[in-house]
C-alpha cells in the first residue's frame, strides 16, 4: 500500500501492482492509493471512564467509604497528589462537598500557606520575615508584643547584618561559629549572647507541608563555641536603701510612690503599670496581681505564675492608702488621664540621676527578703 502512495495514482502503476486481477480491483487500488496521499488525520486519544475499570462500581454506595484526592505544592516546586478519607457519603454530590470544606480547612489554596513553604533558594531574612510574622498569630504559646519587640530588635541589631544574604541552607555550625566570634569582639555578655543567638530558630521554622523541617541541623555547641552562662558570675545590679530615698526624696508624687511600690513589692514594670484601685484589699496590705501592661496595651503578665498577692508593708500601705484616696481605675496616669508607658517612668528615673533599669529594684525587693531570712521557695 505504501509502495502505491509512493508511486502516484497513475493506471500503469496499478495495473503492475494487481497483475491478473480484476478491473474492480484495479479500481478499489486506484481510490486507496488517493486516500493515502491524503494528509493524515490527528490521533485522537479517547479517555476510559472510571467506571469502566476493573474494580469500580457503576454506581454510588453510600454504605462503602469515600476518598477524595487533592493536588498539593511542595517547596520542591513539583506537586503532589494527597488521598483524604471523607467517612461515609449518602451522595456524590456531599462528597464534593466535604473535600472542598477539607481543602479549604487545611489551607491548601490559601495565600499564607503559600508563601509560608519556603522554596529553593530563600535567604534568611525571608525566612526570618516569616519566623517574626508567625510568632504571635500562633495557636501554641504566642509570644507577647514585648518579647516579639526583643528578638525583632536583635534580628535588626545583630543578626540580619551578619547573616541577612545567607541561603538558608548555608546557615549551620559554622556560619553560627563566625556569628558568635563577632558578637563576643563585640563585647557582648554571655547571656546576651545565648539569647542573640536564635539562628536555630529560623532555620528550624522552614518546615514542608507536612511539617518535616527541610533543613535538620545537630547543632554542635562546643564547635560554635558557645559561651556557657554561669549564674554566679552574672552581673545583677540592684540598688541600695540610700538610692531609693534618694529617688524618693527627687521624685514628684506619681513616680515617688511608683518607685516605692516597685521597690517594696518587686514588681515587673508592666505589672506596676497595670495596677488598679480595686486591686488592693480595704488597707493596701495585700495587692492582687492580675495584669500588664505593655505600650499603654492591657495583656495577660508574663507568665501564669505572675498572677499571684503580694503582701506590702504596713509602712508602704499608709502611703497608698492617702495616693488611692478618691481615685478609681489605674494608679499611675498621665495628667490627661492614660495609663503610663515605660519610657515615661524611665525619663523620669534618668532625671532623677537613677541611670540603672527597672529590674535593679525588683532585685533589691529579693535582697531585702533574703536578709530578712525568708527561703527560696
Amino acid at each position: 500500500m505504501s509502495h502505491s502512495a509512493d508511486s502516484g495514482p497513475s493506471t500503469g502503476n496499478a495495473s503492475h501492482i494487481d497483475c491478473g486481477r480484476s478491473a474492480v480491483k484495479r479500481t478499489r487500488t486506484r481510490r486507496v492509493a488517493k486516500l493515502c496521499l491524503r494528509p493524515t488525520p490527528p490521533i485522537k486519544i479517547e479517555r476510559t471512564c472510571v467506571l469502566n475499570r476493573k474494580g469500580q462500581q457503576g454506581k454510588w454506595n453510600p454504605r462503602s467509604l469515600a476518598y477524595g484526592r487533592s493536588w498539593v505544592d511542595v517547596p520542591s516546586g513539583e506537586r503532589k497528589r494527597r488521598t483524604v478519607s471523607l467517612g461515609l457519603c449518602a451522595t456524590q454530590w456531599v462528597a464534593h462537598l466535604r473535600l472542598r470544606e477539607y481543602i479549604e480547612r487545611a489551607g491548601v489554596c490559601s495565600k499564607h500557606r503559600v508563601h509560608q513553604i519556603p522554596v529553593p533558594g530563600t535567604t534568611f531574612r525571608q525566612q526570618a520575615e516569616c519566623w517574626m510574622e508567625s510568632l504571635s498569630t500562633r495557636r501554641r504559646r504566642p509570644l507577647k508584643p514585648a518579647t516579639v519587640y526583643g528578638w525583632q530588635h536583635c534580628l535588626d541589631r545583630w543578626i540580619l547584618p551578619n547573616l541577612a544574604n545567607k541561603l538558608v541552607s548555608e546557615v549551620g555550625n559554622g556560619a553560627l561559629r563566625q556569628f558568635v566570634e563577632v558578637l563576643s569582639a563585640a563585647g557582648l555578655a554571655p547571656k546576651k549572647i545565648v539569647n542573640v543567638v536564635m539562628v536555630k530558630f529560623v532555620v528550624a521554622s522552614a518546615v514542608d507541608e507536612e511539617g518535616d523541617q527541610i533543613h535538620p541541623r545537630v547543632w554542635n555547641y562546643e564547635f560554635i563555641q558557645l559561651p556557657l552562662v554561669i549564674k554566679e558570675k552574672r552581673s545583677r545590679p540592684t540598688v541600695t536603701e540610700v538610692e531609693v530615698s534618694g529617688l524618693l526624696n527627687s521624685l514628684k508624687e506619681r513616680y515617688a510612690v511608683w518607685v516605692a511600690l516597685v521597690a517594696g513589692t518587686g514588681l515587673r514594670i508592666g505589672e506596676a503599670l497595670a495596677v488598679r484601685t480595686e486591686d488592693f484589699d480595704a488597707n493596701c496590705q495585700v495587692l492582687h496581681v492580675r495584669r500588664s501592661v505593655w505600650h499603654r496595651c492591657e495583656q495577660a503578665p508574663k507568665t501564669p505564675n505572675a498572677i499571684r498577692l503580694v503582701d506590702i508593708p504596713e509602712r508602704l500601705a499608709r502611703v497608698l492608702r492617702g495616693y488611692t484616696e478618691g481615685k478609681d481605675g489605674y494608679l499611675f496616669t498621665t495628667r490627661a488621664g492614660r495609663v503610663l508607658d515605660q519610657s515615661n517612668s524611665l525619663k523620669a528615673l534618668h532625671g532623677a540621676g537613677n541611670r540603672g533599669g527597672f529590674h535593679a529594684f525588683r532585685c533589691f525587693r529579693f535582697a531585702v527578703l533574703r536578709r530578712g531570712g525568708c527561703p527560696r521557695t
